[in-house]
């Protein structure tokens, strides 16, 4: 099946703009560690604020989603709940990803670019664990394979493993009775999207990972149309 979805989405002086926004960017991106070797230390996780972000290709096993309730905290520091499509992989594929926030830093507006992986449309070059995404808002085309599954209970969906083997359950935390989707395989292509929550707290690696401030509200760029199919996960 291959639906689309579709919701909605100068320069200053450089030392000195690294100088108060590289330490935010740390921050608000959760990286906590240096890249070794071609693999994050830690996991990957960026919440608090939505963030845009663009890939041209995500592959996925045991593909698990449901409607939940995500508590946001608005620009006075109030809180509210926005209703979001949470997604989860056991073991990912990425063809590139490019994840834009904005932040307020010293009552400016600068734009954190946080960019992973080559430039070969065709590689599906950054490996993941655990993928877990609150999407509020995406462009793009998904195909699922295997033994697909509609309207299921949220509570039910499957995704990872412990220890022992068997599945964890409830991953996503869904209540009891909301829409959610079960496949085998699952992969999108083309993803023009906003996150509310993103996290990979199992192993990301990645040939290449992109720091970058940028004054003022910075897209990241379209994401390029895949090519060829991916490898196993």
């Amino acid at each position: 099946m291959t639906p689309d979805h579709r919701l909605v989405e100068g320069r200053t002086h450089w030392l000195r703009s690294l100088a108060v926004a590289v330490p935010a960017l740390a921050a608000a991106a959760g990286i906590g560690s240096a890249l070794a070797t071609g693999a994050l230390a830690v996991g990957l996780r960026i919440q608090d604020r939505p963030v845009d972000f663009t890939t041209s290709s995500l592959y996925g096993t045991q593909y698990g989603a449901a409607v939940v309730d995500q508590t946001v905290v608005r620009p006075d520091g109030s809180t509210a709940t926005v209703r979001v499509l949470r997604m989860g992989f056991a073991d990912g594929m990425l063809n590139g990803l490019c994840l834009s926030q904005r932040q307020q830093i010293g009552g400016a507006t600068y734009t954190l670019l946080l960019t992973l992986g080559d430039d070969n449309p065709g590689s599906w070059e950054i490996r993941t664990k655990n993928t877990v995404l609150d999407l509020r808002s995406a462009t793009g085309v998904l195909d699922m394979d295997g033994i697909v599954d509609l309207n299921v209970n949220g509570a039910d969906v499957k995704t990872v493993k412990d220890a022992t083997g068997a599945y964890v359950v409830n991953p996503l935390n869904s209540p009891q009775h909301r829409f959610g989707i079960q496949a085998r395989y699952a992969k999108f292509d083309s993803i023009v999207g906003t996150a509310q929550d993103f996290q990979i707290p199992g192993l990301l690696t990645t040939p290449r990972l992109k720091l970058a401030v940028r004054p003022g509200t910075v897209a990241c760029p379209a994401p390029a149309a895949p090519t060829g199919t991916p490898g196993t996960p």
